[in-house]
C-alpha cells in the first residue's frame, strides 16, 4: 500500500530543457515599487473615515495620512487597483501617520476584474501576514510564489486595541506579458503541422486556464494507428488521455489515463504542465502531481495533420465538435516550445482561428460564502403579494445538510422551505389549514460541484428544477394559490430569531451561492456588501472561498476520504488500518502480542513494520504455554522425489513464500530466534564432487549467493538454519541477536545522529526506555523554524513537543508512578493532520485535535538526534530499545558501536520482557527468569493486569491505617511488607478507583487525618458524584459532578489528583474538573483510609454522617491512593498489612455482575485463593525443572544407546551414504552474570518466544 499523501509512485521524469512558460520574476529582478506613482482614484476602500478616499501610499504623511474605515471591524478592506494585470512579489505596510492606528494583522485578496477574489494562500491555507507594532516602523513581506493580477485587496484581521485601523501600504513586482486567448464555447484553434504525420518521442505541452464550466475539451490530438491525446475538463477535474498505438483503445470509449484537480470551474487561473518521454508522463495541475505510464504498445506519439485547442471539430462539418467545447481563457499555450496563441495573433498559416478572440472576457458574477455552520444567513426582499413565485440560484458544498432558502408567502399562504438532507434538495411548503407539500429530488449534491436550483410557482402548480434539467423537473398541486413573500432568506436564519417569516428545520447551510434571481430579477450582492440591500452575517462577499480537502487525499494504505465544508474524514474500511488517517494497522505485530490478548492458536493476520508500508501477512501462530511459534507457508512443503538430474540439466526447485521477501524480513527482525529447514535426503547419490570441488547440489538465498549446506543435526540441539539469512553466523548463538537493539547512553553529552526524519504529513514514533535519571531528551529533530522532540521532562512526565509552524504545542503525559525506576516503559507518539497523540506505558493518552486552518506540514532539515541534543544538552542517561520511526526500524546498535559514550546492549530479561508488566506493575530480574511485581499495583496476575474487585453490602468497611514505622512481620518477605509502611503523603493525592452501584446515599471512599483533614468521595441521594475536601482548617471544599445519576448499575471509572493546591478530577470520560484552593495545603499525618462504611464516625462531617448509615453497597475495584492499593491489601494479605475489614466482603469480578441487580447479590464466590495468598507461579524464560532434567537425562541415554544399535546395523546395511546437513544460529547475547551451565541449559533447550519453523524435504 502507498503511503499518503503522495501521489507519486515510480519515477520522476526529468527534463534537460525548460521551455518558456511565460514571463516570470525568476527571469530579472521583480520588485519594483507598483503603487508609489498611481492616483487617488486607484485606491478605493470598503468606508472612509475622513469622507473621501485617500491615497495611502507608503510614507505618506499628508492629509489624513493613511487609510481608515469608519468602523473597524473584520468587513473591512483597502483596495488597489494596479492598472493592469502584473505580477506581484511582495507587500509592505505602516501605521496611518501621527495616530495610534495600526494593522497587527492582515489577509491579502486578488483579483483580474474586481470581482470573484481569491485569498493569498501558502501551504494550502489562508495565509495571514503579520502587521505593525506601531504607526511608522515598516513591515516587509516577500511572497512565496508570485500572483499575477490587477487588483490587490488588504483585509485587516486584528488592529491595535488601543486605536483604529489604519494603513499605509506598497505593493512590489513588475509588469507581466502574457498571450490570451478567449473561447466561447463554440470556438476553437487548430494548429496544423507541416507534414501529414507528427511523430514525437518527447513532449512538452503547458498553459493557464480559467473558466466557469465544469466541463470542456483544452486540447486533442489523435493519430489513425489509434494514437491519441486529450485533455478535458470533467466535473470541474482535469482528465488526461494518452494513448500510444494500441489501436483497440479507442478516445471515445476510453477512460482516462489519469485524472487530477479540484474546483477547477472557479473562475480563477490554473496552470498545467504535461512532460512526455516515451510511456514515462508527468502530468501537474498547479502544485499537484502524478507520474504514469501511457497505455500503448509504442514509445512515439503518432497525431495526424493538426491539433486543435478548445474542442475537437468533427471532420468535415464545420461548427461540428465530438465533444463539449471549452468555455474560457487560455494564457500562454505552448506546444513542444511554439507559442500556439502568437501563432493565431500573428495569423500564421499553421493556424486556423475559430471565432476565438484574444482578450479574456470576464463575466461580472459575484459569488457568496457562507461561512458560518450557525449563523450564516442573506436577507434579500422580494416583491410581496405577487401572484406565483419564482426564486433560481446556483450553490456548491461539500455538507450532506442545510438550509438553503426559508420565506414566508403572502396571503398566509404558507411557509417554503429548500433545504439539504443528506445530500438530496427538499422543498417542503407548510401550510396552516392543510397538510405540507414536499417534493425531493437529486442525490449526492454535496460533491462540491455547482448545481442549480429553480423554483417556480403560479396559482396552484409548483415546479422544482434541478441543474436546468427541464425533463426530470419535479412538480406538485396544492389546494390554495401560492404568493410571493416578502423576505428571503437564504442559508440560514437570524439568530434569536422569533418570528415565522424565517424557519430552519436543519443546521445553517455551509458553501458558496451566486447568480440569485428573487421574481425573475438579479440581486446585487455588491450592493449587500455596501449595506443598500438586505442584510447578511457570517458571509464572504464576492469570493467562494471553497476547499477540496480531499486533494491530495492524506488518507493512508489505500483509505478512502470524505469531507465536509470544514475538514475530511477517512474511511479506513477493508484496509487493514484504523486512526483518523488509517495510519495504524488493525493488526498485532506479532503472535506474541496475539497470546496476550488471549488467543489461542490459529491463522492470523500480523503486521511487522506497523504503520510502514508493508501489507500485514497471513501467518499461524502455534500459540502453546510457553512458546509461540510463527509459522509462514510456502508452496514446497511435501517430499518431492528428484530424479534424472545431471549438471547439463539439473533439477530446479522453487519455494515461493505467501509473502513478499521484504515482510519476511521485517519478521524475522521482530523475532527472538527464527529458523527454516532444508532437508535433503539422498541415497546413493553424491552431494560433493571432490572434497574441495565444487559441490553438486545447493540451495540460493535471498541474496542470489550459493550455499552448498543443507539442514540438519543431532537430534535435540535444534539448531536454526540459514534458509532465510544471507549468511550463517556462530552456532553457539541464536538467530537475531539484534531482536531489541538497545543501547545504552552513558553521558549527557552523547547522541546518536540518523539522517533528518521525513514526516510532513504523518509521524509515529515508539520506543521503550529505562533510565534513573531525572530528565533528558529521547530525540529531536530540527527545522528552520519547525522542530519535534521528546523527552522525559520529569520523573514522572513524558513530553512531546512540536511545532508545525502554528507555534509550539506540547502533549505532557504524568505517570503517577516514577517512570526513572530502572525499569522499561512503552511511548508511542504520533502525529498527523487530524490530531497529535501521546501514550505511555498503559496510562491514558494524551490527544489534542489539529486545527483545520493553518500550517500543517512537519518541515526538517537537521539531523535527527537520539539520546540527546546537537547542542549536547540534556543528554538522556539510560536505555532506549526497539526506536521505530514511521514503522522502520533504526539500527541503534550498530551507530552506537563507532559512537563515544554509547554502547550496544542493555542486558537483564526486563529489557526483553518487561513490557509485559501492566498497571503500574514493576519487572524484577529473576536468576532465570522475571517476574512482574504488582505489589504497587491494585492489579495481579502474572502481567498485572487482573482487576482486583469486591462486593460490598451494607455495613461492610475495609479501613486501612497509616503507621510509621509499621513493624514487618519477621517472615514476610521485603517486596510484600514494604508497601504497607506509610509514606505520609502531604502534598500530594493521586487517588482512582473504580465502582458498580445502584444505590443512593453511600460512602465510596474516606481518608481522615489526626487534624481532622479528611477526603471524602460519596454519591448524593440523586445520583451526584460529590468530592469533599477540608486540608489545614480550611473550609470544606466540594466538587459535585452531575454530568448522570452514577448510581446506574454501571462501572464508572474516577481519579482525584492533586498537587499542592491545584486539585483535578475525572470521572469516566467526563471532562476535567479543575480546582485550585487558596493556599497552598498540606494533608497532615493520614490516620486511615476507609472503603465503604466508616465504623469509627466521632468527630465525622455532618454531610459524610448522612451517607455513611449504609456505607456502600455494590462492587469497588482497582482502588489505588499514592502507592497503596487498600482493597488488594484487604483481600491479599490481610494479616500483614495495616488493614481490617468489617461485615461481609466477597471477591468478585466487578464487570462479571454489571447486568445482575447489585442490592440483590448476597453471595459471589471468588475465584482466588481463599488464604489470600497470590499465585506463586512466576514467568520463566528459560527455566529447566530439575526432575524433568532427570528423567529427560535417563531417556536421553537409553535413546542414545539404541541409536548406536541402529548405527552399527546401518553401517553394514549400507555401505555408501552421503549427506551433509548444516545449521544456523545468529548470536544471542547473554547477561554476563549467567553462569556456564546455565547458558549450556539454554542451548539444549532452543526456547524461544516467537519464530518461524518449515521444513524442506
Amino acid at each position: 500500500m502507498d503511503s499518503v499523501p503522495s501521489l507519486a509512485s515510480g519515477f520522476t521524469l526529468l527534463f534537460s530543457v525548460l521551455w518558456h512558460i511565460g514571463s516570470t520574476a525568476t527571469n530579472y529582478n521583480c520588485d519594483n515599487p507598483l503603487s508609489a506613482l498611481l492616483p487617488q482614484t486607484a485606491f478605493s476602500s470598503s468606508s472612509e473615515l475622513f469622507g473621501s478616499p485617500s491615497p495611502a501610499q507608503l510614507n505618506r504623511r499628508i492629509g489624513p495620512g493613511g487609510w481608515s474605515p469608519v468602523n473597524s471591524n473584520a468587513q473591512q478592506w483597502l483596495q488597489i487597483d494596479l492598472g493592469n494585470r502584473v505580477e506581484i512579489t511582495a507587500v509592505a505596510t505602516q501605521g496611518r501617520y501621527g495616530s495610534s492606528d495600526w494593522v497587527t494583522s492582515y489577509i491579502l485578496m486578488f483579483s483580474d476584474t474586481g470581482r470573484n477574489w481569491k485569498q493569498y494562500k501558502q501551504e494550502d491555507n489562508i495565509w495571514t501576514f503579520s502587521g505593525n507594532t506601531n504607526a511608522d516602523s515598516i513591515v516587509h513581506h516577500k511572497f512565496l510564489h508570485s500572483v499575477k493580477a490587477r487588483f490587490i485587496r488588504f483585509v485587516p484581521m486584528e488592529w491595535n486595541p488601543n486605536g483604529k485601523i489604519g494603513m499605509r501600504v506598497e505593493v512590489y513586482g513588475c509588469s507581466y506579458k502574457s498571450d490570451v486567448a478567449d473561447f466561447d464555447g463554440r470556438s476553437s484553434l487548430l494548429y496544423r503541422f507541416n507534414q501529414k504525420l507528427m511523430s514525437t518521442f518527447k513532449d512538452v505541452i503547458s498553459l493557464k486556464f480559467k473558466s466557469m464550466q465544469g466541463d470542456g475539451v483544452l486540447f486533442h490530438g489523435e493519430g489513425q494507428h489509434g494514437d491519441y491525446i486529450t485533455l478535458e475538463l470533467q466535473k470541474g477535474k482535469l482528465s488526461l488521455h494518452i494513448n500510444l498505438g494500441d489501436s483497440k483503445l479507442r478516445f471515445s470509449n476510453s477512460q482516462p489515463s489519469v485524472i487530477l484537480g479540484s474546483l477547477l470551474d472557479d473562475q480563477h487561473w490554473h496552470s498545467v504542465l504535461i512532460e512526455r518521454f516515451n510511456k514515462q508522463v508527468n502530468f501537474t495541475v498547479d502544485k499537484h502531481t502524478q507520474h504514469f505510464r501511457a497505455k500503448g504498445d509504442g514509445d512515439y506519439l503518432d497525431i495526424d495533420y493538426e491539433l486543435s485547442f478548445g474542442g475537437i471539430p468533427v471532420p468535415g462539418k464545420p461548427g461540428t465538435f465530438l465533444k463539449k467545447n471549452f468555455h474560457g481563457c487560455i494564457e500562454n499555450l505552448y506546444y513542444n516550445g511554439v507559442n500556439i496563441i502568437d501563432l493565431a495573433k500573428r495569423r500564421k498559416h499553421q493556424i486556423y482561428t475559430g471565432n476565438v478572440t484574444f482578450s479574456c472576457s470576464e463575466p461580472q458574477i459575484v459569488p457568496i460564502t457562507f461561512v458560518n455552520s450557525s449563523s450564516s444567513y442573506l436577507l434579500l426582499p422580494g416583491t410581496p403579494q405577487i401572484d406565483g413565485l419564482s426564486v433560481s440560484f446556483q450553490f456548491r458544498t461539500w455538507n450532506r445538510d442545510g438550509l438553503l432558502l426559508s420565506t414566508a408567502l403572502s396571503e398566509d399562504s404558507g411557509i417554503l422551505l429548500l433545504y439539504l438532507e443528506d445530500g438530496l434538495l427538499r422543498l417542503v411548503i407548510q401550510k396552516m389549514t392543510e397538510r405540507s407539500m414536499e417534493i425531493p429530488t437529486g442525490s449526492n449534491l454535496n460533491d462540491g460541484l455547482w448545481h442549480s436550483v429553480s423554483i417556480n410557482a403560479r396559482r396552484n402548480r409548483i415546479t422544482l428544477t434541478l441543474d436546468n434539467d427541464a425533463a426530470s423537473a419535479a412538480h406538485e398541486t396544492t389546494r390554495l394559490q401560492i404568493y410571493s413573500g416578502n423576505s428571503y432568506y437564504f442559508g440560514g436564519c437570524p439568530d434569536n430569531f422569533t418570528e415565522s417569516q424565517c424557519l430552519n428545520p436543519i443546521k445553517a447551510f455551509q458553501g458558496c451561492m451566486r447568480l440569485i434571481f428573487i421574481d425573475n430579477q438579479p440581486k446585487d450582492l455588491i450592493s449587500v456588501q455596501q449595506g443598500s440591500l438586505g442584510n447578511f452575517s457570517d458571509l464572504h462577499i464576492d469570493l467562494c472561498s471553497i476547499k477540496d480537502r480531499c486533494l491530495p487525499n492524506y488518507c493512508e494504505h489505500g483509505g478512502t476520504c470524505a469531507q465536509s465544508w470544514a475538514t475530511f474524514y477517512c474511511n479506513c474500511s477493508d484496509t487493514g488500518y484504523t486512526g483518523a488517517t488509517c495510519h495504524n494497522s488493525i493488526y498485532e505485530q506479532s503472535c506474541e502480542a496475539y497470546r496476550h490478548k488471549g488467543n489461542t492458536s490459529g491463522f492470523f493476520h500480523i503486521d511487522p513494520d506497523g504503520s510502514g508500508p508493508l501489507d500485514p501477512l497471513y501467518v499461524y501462530c502455534n500459540i502453546t504455554e510457553d512458546k509461540i511459534w510463527t509459522a509462514v507457508q510456502h508452496n514446497n512443503t511435501e517430499l518431492i522425489r528428484v530424479r534424472g538430474a545431471h549438471p547439463k540439466r539439473p533439477y530446479v526447485m522453487y519455494f515461493n513464500y505467501s509473502s513478499s521477501m521484504e515482510q519476511l524480513e521485517a519478521m524475522i527482525n521482530g523475532a527472538e530466534y527464527c529458523e527454516q529447514e532444508t532437508i535433503y535426503h539422498c541415497k546413493k547419490s553424491r552431494l560433493l564432487n571432490t572434497p574441495n570441488g565444487m559441490p553438486f547440489t545447493w540451495w540460493i538465498g535471498r541474496a542470489n549467493e550459493k550455499h552448498p549446506y543443507w539442514g540438519g543435526s543431532l537430534p535435540g540441539v535444534q539448531q536454526c538454519a540459514c534458509g532465510l539469512e544471507e549468511s550463517c553466523l556462530d552456532m553457539r548463538h541464536f538467530c537475531n541477536w539484534h531482536f531489541w537493539n538497545a543501547p545504552s547512553f552513558n553521558t549527557e553529552a552523547s547522541y546518536l545522529h540518523f539522517p533528518t526524519f521525513h514526516a510532513e504529513f504523518s509521524a509515529d514514533i515508539s520506543f521503550f526506555f529505562k533510565t534513573t535519571a531525572l530528565s533528558g531528551i529521547f530525540l529531536e529533530n530540527l527545522g528552520i523554524k519547525d522542530f519535534i522532540r521528546l523527552e522525559i521532562s520529569s520523573p514522572s512526565e513524558v513530553t512531546f513537543a512540536l511545532d508545525v509552524g502554528n507555534g509550539p504545542m506540547e502533549l505532557t503525559v504524568l505517570s503517577p508512578t516514577p517512570l526513572n525506576d530502572n525499569q522499561w516503559h512503552y511511548v508511542q507518539a504520533e502525529r498527523n493532520l487530524k490530531q497529535t497523540l501521546l501514550q505511555v506505558d498503559d496510562l491514558p493518552a494524551k490527544i489534542l485535535e489539529t486545527q483545520e486552518d493553518g500550517h500543517f506540514r512537519l518541515q526538517l532539515n537537521s539531523q535527527l538526534f537520539v539520546g540527546g541534543t546537537a547542542s549536547r544538552q540534556k543528554g538522556f542517561l539510560g536505555c532506549i530499545r526497539s526506536l521505530h520511526l514511521n514503522g522502520q526500524k533504526l539500527d541503534l546498535e550498530e551507530k552506537a558501536l563507532v559512537t563515544p559514550g554509547v554502547k550496544p546492549g542493555c542486558p537483564g530479561h526486563c529489557s526483553s520482557y518487561g513490557n509485559f508488566c501492566h498497571n503500574g506493575g514493576k519487572c524484577v530480574e529473576k536468576y532465570n527468569g522475571y517476574l512482574c511485581d504488582c505489589t504497587n499495583s491494585p492489579y495481579e496476575g502474572p502481567f498485572c493486569k487482573k482487576e482486583v474487585s469486591a462486593i460490598f453490602e451494607a455495613g461492610t468497611s475495609v479501613t486501612y491505617v497509616f503507621q510509621e514505622p509499621y513493624p514487618v512481620t519477621k517472615n514476610t518477605s521485603l517486596s510484600s511488607s514494604a508497601i504497607y509502611v506509610d509514606s505520609m503523603p502531604s502534598s500530594k493525592e493521586n487517588i482512582a478507583f473504580n465502582f458498580l452501584t445502584g444505590q443512593t446515599p453511600c460512602l465510596l471512599l474516606y481518608i481522615d487525618s489526626y487534624f481532622q483533614d479528611y477526603l471524602a468521595v460519596l454519591l448524593s441521594k440523586n445520583g451526584n458524584l460529590q468530592v469533599r475536601y477540608q486540608l489545614s482548617k480550611e473550609r470544606v471544599h466540594v466538587c459535585t459532578f452531575d454530568a448522570e445519576n452514577f448510581a446506574n448499575r454501571r462501572m464508572h471509572h474516577v481519579k482525584i489528583n492533586r498537587d499542592g493546591k491545584e486539585l483535578t478530577i475525572q470521572v469516566d470520560q467526563h471532562p476535567i474538573y479543575r480546582y485550585n484552593f487558596s493556599s497552598e495545603v498540606d494533608f497532615r499525618a493520614v490516620r486511615s483510609l476507609t472503603l465503604g462504611k466508616v465504623t469509627d464516625s466521632l468527630g465525622l462531617d455532618v454531610e459524610v454522617s448522612k451517607v455513611n448509615t449504609i456505607g456502600f453497597v455494590g462492587c469497588l475495584s482497582s482502588v489505588q491512593y499514592n502507592h497503596i492499593a487498600p482493597l488488594k491489601a484487604a483481600l491479599r494479605h490481610p494479616s500483614i498489612a495495616p488493614v481490617s475489614v468489617k461485615g461481609i466482603l466477597v471477591e468478585a469480578n466487578c464487570r462479571s455482575v454489571m447486568e445482575a441487580d447489585i442490592n440483590t447479590v448476597t453471595t459471589v464466590y471468588s475465584s482466588s485463593d481463599p488464604f489470600g495468598k497470590t499465585d506463586e507461579r512466576e514467568p520463566l524464560t528459560n527455566a529447566v525443572r530439575s526432575d524433568s532434567a532427570v528423567i529427560g537425562g535417563v531417556i536421553a541415554v537409553v535413546i542414545f544407546i539404541i541409536f548406536c544399535i541402529i548405527g552399527i546395523m546401518t553401517r553394514f546395511l549400507y555401505q555408501h551414504k552421503h549427506s551433509h546437513r548444516t545449521n544456523q544460529m545468529k548470536e544471542k547475547e547473554y547477561p554476563e552474570n549467567l553462569e556456564n551451565s546455565f547458558r549450556n541449559d539454554i542451548d539444549l533447550q532452543n526456547t524461544v518466544s516467537e519464530c518461524k519453523r518449515e521444513y524442506f524435504i
